[in-house]
């Protein structure tokens, strides 16, 4: 097998690395709007200014690859990591939105366990996007990723069924249910981001 070149310029693995850990503040924003004593107002603008920092990373990003004549790897693999990674973001930023818009004044205790699904995801994103470079031990990343989804399927399952048992009023439930999706969105386009990142590594072994 010949020799493959490899850039010494490390600029994108240090924009995915930064993309990944936008998410940590996300999720950690998303968790404290959870919270009954956070004040919503004042999480809901820290979170547009955290997607605001991903959109920035995610805009560097492309410029890169619209100015750098070798890539460390397929151009389209790099746009749809990019890609992957803010929609997350955006996902959790619609949920906080959500939550203030529309005025919601119990949330179900299942949500918790869905953002503690979100907090975790994002935590081994961060840990794995410095390992792009080297493509070491990926596997054990999205596998549990692939873990995670399936924990997030079984609450959101959950989630859906406390929903329609009658507990809340009709209004509630068409409120909660947007937010329910969105959680489930985000998990998913976790997912989305690990196997992007499996495709990559795929190619180049």
């Amino acid at each position: 097998m010949g020799l493959r070149f490899r850039p010494v310029d490390t600029t994108f693995y240090d924009l995915f690395t930064e993309s990944a850990r936008h998410l940590v503040v996300g999720a950690e924003l998303l968790a404290e709007m959870l919270s009954d004593s956070s004040d919503r107002e004042d999480v809901a603008r820290r979170m547009r200014e955290a997607e605001h920092q991903a959109d920035e990373t995610m805009h560097a990003i492309v410029r890169r690859v619209n100015t750098t004549f070798v890539t460390p790897f397929d151009r389209e693999d790099i746009y749809h990591l990019a890609s992957g990674l803010d929609d997350v973001m955006d996902l959790m930023d619609e949920v906080v939105d959500m939550i203030l818009l529309y005025e919601v004044k119990v949330l179900p205790a299942e949500l918790s366990a869905q953002v503690e699904v979100i907090q975790r995801c994002a935590d081994i994103t961060a840990a794995a996007m410095p390992q792009l470079q080297s493509m070491q031990s990926m596997d054990e990343y999205w596998i549990e990723i692939n873990r995670l989804e399936n924990a997030g399927d079984k609450n959101h399952r959950r989630t859906l069924a406390n929903l329609f048992s009658g507990e809340f009023k009709a209004m509630e439930v068409l409120k909660l249910k947007d937010i329910v999706e969105s959680l489930e969105g985000a998990i998913d386009a976790f997912e989305k981001v690990a196997n992007t990142v499996e495709q990559i590594a795929v190619k180049e072994s």
